[in-house]
């Protein structure tokens, strides 16, 4: 009996990180605008193209794609990551795919909020805050983040809402690029604990029930959130643009802050102002805290 071809092993995760990167750059963008080779047939560099830049050979960097090379050195990755343009955040991803790069070592993120931090939320009525966990559970929201996200009445996930809630499409005024970042996150946060049963057990969710969730995942884009603005249809007070910054609790390794923040003066300020307005009426001061 003969074994598998090697050309029909399957990729690991971190072939199809190097490929789902390679097929995101062009020529102009890594310095290559006079490459030769001919029409190109898919949209991105050629492997000939990224084992020159990295200064690997290109079967060495065909059988990293591939799966049949799995142990990289950290100097082959750090050459890959600047031939392929990778931020911080894509490299760290990198570098955790090819066990070279500490995973975390409290699988199971902590689901409480700290008391001092519920506290702190609750001293912002005019600023939506929240602190979710690795899964995008929420595990606190002070009341005008309540009121901003409906009180969470679909789902407590971001990610299941993201996805699932039949309102996040009105809501999310770019729904697309909304979907792309929080998946882009969730990658990551993935990466970092693999073993996390709640990360693993949304996750499976998504695949299983979301065909736009396996397409965006397909991307294999890893990155963190930065400081981004959004846009909100709120159907009590109408679209509402928003600063969203996000913090690591240092405390609780696996818990973000997130807090938006209108320009002052906006319209997006006033209509801000009055949804928290209506949460003051309908919430108490204290941050609701959950467990998922």
């Amino acid at each position: 009996m003969t074994g598998p071809r090697l050309g029909s092993m399957p990729r690991t995760d971190l072939g199809e990180f190097l490929r789902t990167c390679r097929a995101r750059q062009s020529p102009e963008n890594v310095g290559l605008a006079g490459a030769v080779g001919g029409p190109r047939r898919v949209p991105g560099l050629r492997r000939e193209e990224v084992a020159v830049l990295a200064g690997v050979s290109v079967d060495y960097y065909t059988r990293l794609e591939q799966g049949r090379e799995r142990t990289p050195s950290a100097q082959v990755l750090s050459a890959l990551g600047v031939a392929l343009r990778l931020d911080d955040d894509g490299l760290a991803h990198l570098y955790r795919l090819a066990g070279l790069a500490p995973r975390s070592s409290t699988p199971h993120a902590a689901d409480e909020v700290h008391p001092d931090l519920v506290r702190l939320m609750a001293a912002w009525p005019d600023n939506p805050a929240v602190v979710y966990n690795r899964a995008y559970d929420v595990l606190a929201a002070n009341p005008i983040a309540d009121a901003l996200f409906g009180q969470f009445r679909f789902s407590r996930n971001l990610m299941v809402l993201l996805f699932f809630d039949p309102a996040a499409r009105d809501f999310y005024t770019d729904w697309p690029a909304i979907a792309a970042n929080a998946v882009a996150g969730f990658r990551l946060a993935h990466g970092v604990a693999p073993d996390d049963p709640r990360v693993r057990a949304v996750l499976a969710q998504l695949l299983e029930h979301s065909v736009e969730f396996r397409e965006v995942w397909a991307s294999h884009d890893a990155r963190g959130k930065t400081l981004a603005t959004k846009t909100f249809d709120h159907p009590d007070v109408g679209e509402l643009e928003l600063t969203m910054q996000t913090l690591d609790v240092r405390s609780a390794p696996g818990q973000q802050l997130v807090v938006y923040q209108a320009q002052a003066d906006s319209p997006s300020a006033e209509r801000l102002a009055l949804l928290g307005s209506l949460a003051a009426s309908r919430a108490a001061d204290v941050p609701r805290q959950w467990a998922p």
